[in-house]
């Protein structure tokens, strides 16, 4: 599943196409929204902003209305300079001579401003792990009216907790600091929670600039392989509901 890394990428190649104009031309291909008139609706307006929120990103529109995306497991955003065939394609705009298309996802949906701000599942969200000042007090006080029988890596995906931390990201942060993602979250201090996150942030943030191919993972997918910190041998097995596999060094992770 892409995660808040991968928005903040989309989010900055989409900025400088969309940011401050009008868009020459807006196509909904994909039968769901062939019904929807959002080329009709959103006609004539200037795109004021491109940002993000964990592993949403909005297109804020002049009139109050804003195209929302979440990619789930399969969507993705895409910049060009020439339409491509683009057969999974949700959405086309096009400015001047660049395309932005969002390809599959689960939610693409064109809603009002103030729906952002009410909508139940955008306020459930925790604080963003890549704003430029991270609201620790808001994360802690998610954490700890949590499960605090649950495994920390369990915690970390919860969007509830923090917004935009994925599989990736959870073990590569608890690598990061230290901390064994099998912990109770009973067990981890509260400073040791915020360690994890403050590990975990410069990555991400460099990631969401040069973009998700330079991640170069320490831990996640490397079963089996040494440690780069230690030489022990990489784990993974299935954690939580969802049975997420999760990697950790069990040599330097306590």
């Amino acid at each position: 599943m892409p995660e808040g890394d991968t928005l903040a990428w989309a989010a900055n190649r989409i900025r400088p196409v969309l940011e401050g104009r009008v868009p020459d031309e807006i196509l909904t291909p994909h039968p769901r929204h062939a019904l929807d008139r959002w080329p009709e609706r959103l006609a004539g307006r200037a795109v004021r902003s491109v940002d993000t929120h964990g592993k949403h990103l909005f297109i804020r529109f002049d009139g109050d209305l804003v195209i929302h995306s979440h990619l789930g497991m399969t969507g993705s955003w895409s910049v060009a300079r020439e339409r491509r065939p683009w057969r999974r394609a949700w959405i086309l705009i096009r400015a001047g001579d660049r395309w932005v298309a969002e390809l599959d996802g689960p939610l693409l949906e064109l809603m009002t401003e103030g729906r952002t701000r009410f909508d139940r599942r955008l306020a459930a969200l925790g604080p963003d792990v890549l704003t430029p000042v991270f609201d620790g007090v808001r994360f802690l006080a998610r954490v700890r009216s949590d499960d605090q029988t649950r495994p920390l890596g369990d915690a970390l995906l919860d969007q509830r907790n923090v917004a935009g931390i994925g599989n990736i990201w959870k073990a590569e942060g608890c690598w990061e600091a230290g901390i064994d993602p099998w912990r109770r979250v009973a067990d981890v201090s509260d400073q040791e929670l915020i360690a994890v996150i403050e590990a975990t942030r410069p990555r991400m943030q460099r990631s969401g600039l040069d973009g998700p191919g330079t991640i170069n993972p320490r831990v996640y997918g490397k079963t089996g392989r040494p440690c780069p910190r230690c030489g022990a041998g990489v784990l993974a097995r299935g954690q939580g509901d969802a049975n997420r596999t999760t990697y950790w060094c069990p040599g330097c992770q306590r």
